[in-house]
């Protein structure tokens, strides 16, 4: 299968096949690279720990869409809030601050948070709430993007072709891995065949 350039997974499995600037380079560019705008203060998420009934859109877009949200908005706080309620609701939640407050959004940075309880917040003007549910992280993506009007993050032509590379370079290194376990287990294979022919020689 041929892996997107603008959807490298931010994944621990494929480290070991990227340089620094290639990680560097997803975790800039690709899907979830936005400029948010200063009215956005705050966004927090709420989805189970495992990825059946409907969670895994959700996983997907803390995973691999939030820390490029954040990368490019250091000034928006950004949480997680994982339980064990499978059956329990899957949201995205936007906190928008009122118009004279828009600008503290460019002050100091705040962290990117996984935790089991909110921090307490400031009063906002509103809030607005995605449904993640049963629902794929592209379409996530999307409708958040649409609500808080966001602006993408386009690569040049050199990270276009970085991204290209990197692809390419994650693509190669999972056909090496299939080849190395493929290899071990033709060896486990001739090695059983083997033992089985000397023990039938050994009871002859």
């Amino acid at each position: 299968m041929e892996l997107d350039p603008y959807d490298i997974p931010l994944a621990r499995s494929y480290a070991s096949v990227l340089t620094e600037s290639q990680k560097l380079y997803s975790v800039r560019l690709g899907r979830g690279a936005a400029i948010l705008p200063r009215d956005v203060k705050k966004i927090h998420l709420d989805f189970a720990f495992k990825l059946n009934d409907g969670h895994f859109g959700a996983r997907k877009v803390w995973r691999n869409y939030l820390p490029r949200l954040k990368y490019h908005n250091p000034a928006v706080a950004m949480s997680v809030n994982r339980t064990q309620d499978q059956t329990g609701p899957a949201t995205l939640t936007v906190f928008f601050a009122p118009p004279s407050d828009a600008a503290i959004n460019a002050s100091s940075p705040t962290s990117l948070s996984s935790t089991t309880h909110s921090a307490p917040t400031p009063p906002f003007e509103r809030t607005a709430t995605i449904d993640m549910k049963h629902r794929h992280e592209t379409e996530i993506l999307s409708e958040l993007m649409t609500l808080t009007s966001a602006t993408p993050v386009e690569p040049s032509p050199e990270e276009e072709a970085e991204l290209q590379e990197l692809a390419e370079e994650v693509r190669q290194g999972g056909l090496d891995r299939a080849r190395n376990a493929a290899y071990v287990e033709q060896k486990r294979q001739e090695k059983a065949l083997l033992d089985q022919a000397r023990g039938a020689v050994g009871a002859s």
